[in-house]
């Protein structure tokens, strides 16, 4: 009987495997970075940043369930006391996606999952802000967030999503030093958090 059930649990999975789809392509988009400090002693503003690579898109051959993976060059910023702070990282984003169907050339799709990061600019960080304040940002080597979106494929080829990538856990520490005095200094410390819009654009060959 488990010859019998190992057969069985070999034979589907060759035939998913073989039913499935696999298409390589290359994505790139916009990031709108929003940094959230636990402590409001900050100025901060949104900023704009970019991301490109390579990406996957396995389909199943359960109706309209996928898997697409990429890794993506990814730069965000932010403005921290007037001065822009840069995070340059190698980004794994792993999404679960659910498409329906709109005719021979076009469907809409949910998609969700897991993303990884990696960091690759200078870890630490600090600038001579004004009115006599310094600012320092120390990131994290690696961090986890995830993804919340939806998308559109064109022809088979062409794909246009927008998401939501929420950081879980924290993307650095952070140390605000005020001159409140001739000698007297306050120091302020706290972690912060990266969360931003993505839009992005890839084609599949």
């Amino acid at each position: 009987m488990k010859k019998i059930f190992t057969l069985v649990v070999l034979l589907a999975t060759m035939t998913v495997a073989a039913n499935a789809q696999l298409k390589f392509g290359v994505k790139g988009g916009l990031n709108l970075t929003t940094m959230k400090f636990d402590n409001s002693v900050a100025d901060k503003s949104n900023q704009a940043g970019f991301f490109i690579g390579p990406t996957v898109n396995f389909t199943l051959p359960i109706v309209g369930l996928g898997i697409d993976a990429s890794a993506l060059y990814d730069q965000r910023s932010a403005k921290l006391e007037n001065e822009t702070m840069k995070q340059q990282s190698i980004q794994v984003p792993v999404n679960l996606r659910y498409g329906f169907g709109l005719g021979n050339t076009a469907s809409i799709y949910l998609f969700a999952g897991p993303q990884f990061g990696f960091n690759l600019g200078d870890k630490s960080n600090s600038v001579e802000a004004v009115n006599k304040q310094a600012a320092g940002w120390t990131l994290r080597s690696s961090n986890l967030s995830a993804n919340v979106g939806l998308g559109l494929m064109l022809l088979n080829h062409l794909q246009v999503s927008a998401n939501y990538n929420i950081a879980l856990g924290k993307t650095g520490d952070f140390e605000v030093v005020e001159a409140v005095g001739t000698t007297t200094w306050n120091t302020v410390t706290g972690k912060t958090k990266a969360n931003a819009w993505q839009l992005s654009v890839a084609y599949f060959f």
